[in-house]
Parts: structure tokens; C-alpha cells; sequence
């Protein structure tokens, strides 16, 4: 049942993909709406959920908490060990295309783990697996919108793009599946859930939105990033 409703996801974030592909004439708004969707998953969604599952507090902080700032950190140096120049206080400069696929290979593993989770939760009963399977489905439309998005804005060619895409829609069905073999335990899920939480913030502010709204400092890009966040919102409030 899992790996089946898992496919409902492949095609959800082929479809996000679709979208990003689509509307290159607007890119602005496309980078505008990706950084909301982003700061939306990581604040309202990765971040709660993280908190929840991550374990003991570790020197008075919140294992979850440690493991998101490491992320951000880890991300921060990435970046500064891969890009020859970043852009900044809109100095152009030259973006290195590995960085682009870090990234997109992080949003892969993301959604790799959203399989995971699927399958667990129909392990526990078909209520949460269906409660679970309404948050992945919803969310990996913004998965394969980000995945794609992501690696385009390094420079990569657009067949790297579509590849990263189908990695990150195959991604949870794999993940489904392997549920039939092993369950992840709940802590080590919510410390990768924070780790991954900060690299994806990190991304989103010191990229994808300085990107949007330098270029184009519109209402209607600041629009689309509000709309991103506001989808991740309802997309929560609904599976909950």
C-alpha cells in the first residue's frame, strides 16, 4: 500500500518539476516562490517535526536544534569550498554548477526520507499511513519545484536538471519500498530532519531570495514568496 501510494508522490513531483520548467519567463517569481516554499518546509514542517523525534537535550539545546545549525553551517561551508565567487550586495558572480547538485542531491535524500516515513507510518496503521501520505504528496510538489529550480540556477543544463528531477520523484517510492525491509529509528529521522532543515534555509536566504528579489525587486515577487510559505502552511494544516 505504501510503495503504491508513494507513486501518487513520483507523479506529484514530476509535476512540480513541470511547473519550474515552465515559467522561465518568470524567473523572479519562480526563485521568489521557491525561497517561500522553502523557508515554509523548513520552519513549518522539517523543523517541528525534527523537534519532536530528535532525542534528548544535549547540553541544555535540543538535539534537533544543534543538528539544524550544523546544517546551515555545513551548507555555508559547501558553498564556500565549491563556488569561485559568490553574489552578494549585487556584485555578480560566477556559480559553480556542483553546488546546484549538492543541493538537488540533498532534495533527493529529503525525498528518500519522506518514503521512509510513508512506509513507517503505514507500518503503525493505515490512518496515519493515509495522514502521512496526504503531507508527502502535497509537499513533494515543492520538492520537485525546489530540485529543479535548484540545480537550473547553477548553471546546469537542463538535462542535469530533468535527471536530478526524476532522482527526487523515484526517491520516496524507493524509500516506500524499502520499509518492507528495515524501519528507520524515530530519533535518527528527526536528527536528519533538522540537519537537513538548516542546509535547506541556508540555501534559501543566502541564495534563492537575495537572487529573486535583487533582480527584480517587485511587489509581486515579495507576493510569491508570502504564496510559498502560505502553501506549505495549509499543506500542514491540512495533513494535520
Amino acid at each position: 500500500m505504501a510503495v503504491f501510494v508513494a507513486l501518487g508522490a513520483f507523479l506529484m513531483t514530476l509535476a512540480g518539476g513541470w511547473v519550474a520548467q515552465r515559467v522561465t519567463d518568470r524567473r523572479h517569481l519562480v526563485l521568489g516562490f521557491a525561497g517561500g516554499l522553502m523557508l515554509g518546509v523548513v520552519g513549518l514542517d522539517l523543523l517541528p517535526e525534527a523537534m519532536e523525534a530528535a532525542g534528548d537535550p544535549v547540553f541544555g539545546v535540543p538535539a534537533a536544534l544543534l543538528l539544524f545549525v550544523g546544517g546551515f553551517l555545513v551548507a555555508h561551508l559547501v558553498e564556500g569550498l565549491l563556488a569561485v565567487r559568490q553574489v552578494a550586495h549585487g556584485a555578480s558572480g560566477d556559480r559553480v554548477p556542483q553546488v546546484g547538485l549538492t543541493a538537488a542531491a540533498a532534495m533527493v535524500a529529503h525525498s528518500l526520507m519522506d518514503g521512509i516515513a510513508l512506509g513507517a507510518a503505514f507500518q503503525v496503521s493505515g490512518a496515519m499511513g493515509l495522514a502521512v501520505a496526504l503531507a508527502v504528496i502535497s509537499h513533494d510538489f515543492a520538492d520537485g519545484f525546489n530540485t529543479y529550480t535548484l540545480t537550473s540556477l547553477y548553471g546546469n543544463a537542463r538535462r542535469k536538471a530533468l535527471l536530478m528531477l526524476f532522482a527526487a520523484a523515484v526517491a520516496p517510492v524507493v524509500g516506500a519500498a524499502t520499509t518492507l525491509l528495515f524501519t528507520l529509528p524515530e530519533v535518527l529521522l528527526g536528527g536528519y530532519l533538522g540537519f537537513f532543515g538548516g542546509a535547506l534555509l541556508y540555501l534559501a536566504a543566502a541564495e534563492i531570495l537575495p537572487e529573486a528579489h535583487h533582480t527584480h525587486p517587485a511587489r509581486s515577487t515579495l507576493l510569491c514568496t508570502i504564496g510559498g510559505v502560505g502553501f506549505i502552511w495549509l499543506v500542514v494544516g491540512i495533513a494535520e
